[in-house]
Protein backbone atom coordinates (compact mmCIF):
# COMPACT_ATOMS: atom_id res chain seq x y z
CA UNK A 1 0.00 0.00 0.00
CA UNK A 2 1.37 3.48 -1.33
CA UNK A 3 1.23 5.93 1.22
CA UNK A 4 2.58 9.72 1.78
CA UNK A 5 5.09 10.98 4.54
CA UNK A 6 5.08 14.17 5.38
CA UNK A 7 8.86 15.08 6.93
CA UNK A 8 9.50 17.46 9.22
CA UNK A 9 12.47 20.12 8.23
CA UNK A 10 14.87 18.91 11.29
CA UNK A 11 14.19 15.16 9.62
CA UNK A 12 14.78 16.22 5.89
CA UNK A 13 18.49 15.95 5.94
CA UNK A 14 17.97 11.87 5.45
CA UNK A 15 15.34 11.96 2.54
CA UNK A 16 17.70 14.40 0.55
CA UNK A 17 15.61 18.00 1.53
CA UNK A 18 12.19 16.03 1.14
CA UNK A 19 9.68 17.44 2.57
CA UNK A 20 7.38 14.59 1.90
CA UNK A 21 8.03 11.42 0.01
CA UNK A 22 6.22 7.72 -0.40
CA UNK A 23 6.05 4.57 1.42
CA UNK A 24 4.95 1.34 1.46
CA UNK A 25 3.35 -1.09 4.30
CA UNK A 26 0.04 -1.73 5.60
CA UNK A 27 0.95 -0.31 9.32
CA UNK A 28 2.75 2.51 10.09
CA UNK A 29 5.39 -0.27 11.22
CA UNK A 30 6.08 -1.30 7.86
CA UNK A 31 6.15 2.48 6.13
CA UNK A 32 8.93 3.09 8.97
CA UNK A 33 11.12 -0.01 7.94
CA UNK A 34 10.57 0.61 4.01
CA UNK A 35 11.11 4.62 4.66
CA UNK A 36 14.51 3.45 6.47
CA UNK A 37 15.58 1.20 3.83
CA UNK A 38 15.42 4.10 1.35
CA UNK A 39 15.98 6.71 3.49
CA UNK A 40 19.02 4.86 6.04
CA UNK A 41 19.17 6.27 9.77
CA UNK A 42 15.53 8.09 9.29
CA UNK A 43 13.92 5.33 11.91
CA UNK A 44 16.17 5.66 14.40
CA UNK A 45 14.97 9.25 14.42
CA UNK A 46 11.52 8.41 15.21
CA UNK A 47 11.75 5.23 17.71
CA UNK A 48 13.98 4.49 20.71
CA UNK A 49 16.03 1.80 21.11
CA UNK A 50 13.49 -0.18 22.55
CA UNK A 51 11.62 0.10 19.05
CA UNK A 52 8.85 2.68 20.57
CA UNK A 53 8.00 6.02 19.09
CA UNK A 54 10.36 8.61 20.99
CA UNK A 55 9.22 11.01 23.46
CA UNK A 56 8.61 13.95 21.79
CA UNK A 57 7.70 12.79 18.23
CA UNK A 58 4.24 12.39 17.18
CA UNK A 59 2.64 10.48 14.50
CA UNK A 60 -0.45 11.03 12.93
CA UNK A 61 -2.03 8.93 10.34
CA UNK A 62 -4.35 11.26 8.36
CA UNK A 63 -5.95 13.27 11.34
CA UNK A 64 -5.22 10.87 14.38
CA UNK A 65 -2.61 10.51 16.29
CA UNK A 66 -1.12 7.02 16.33
CA UNK A 67 -0.66 7.07 19.99
CA UNK A 68 -4.41 6.81 20.63
CA UNK A 69 -5.00 4.16 18.26
CA UNK A 70 -2.90 0.75 17.48
CA UNK A 71 0.40 2.81 18.02
CA UNK A 72 2.94 1.27 15.63
CA UNK A 73 0.17 -1.25 14.77
CA UNK A 74 -1.99 1.07 12.57
CA UNK A 75 -3.18 0.66 9.63
CA UNK A 76 -1.91 2.40 6.84
CA UNK A 77 -4.47 2.35 3.91
CA UNK A 78 -3.40 3.24 0.54
CA UNK A 79 -3.48 6.84 -0.16
CA UNK A 80 -3.23 7.62 3.46
CA UNK A 81 -1.04 10.59 4.31
CA UNK A 82 1.16 10.05 7.64
CA UNK A 83 2.66 13.21 9.34
CA UNK A 84 6.25 13.36 11.65
CA UNK A 85 5.55 16.40 13.73
CA UNK A 86 8.67 16.55 16.66
CA UNK A 87 6.90 18.05 19.74
CA UNK A 88 7.57 21.60 20.79
CA UNK A 89 7.85 22.48 24.25
CA UNK A 90 9.45 25.74 26.04
CA UNK A 91 8.52 28.68 26.78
Amino acid sequence: MSVQVRIPTILRTYTGGESEVSAEGSTLAEVLDHLDAHHTGIRARILDDDGKLRRFVNVYVGNDDVRFLDDLGTATPDGTQISVIPAVAGG
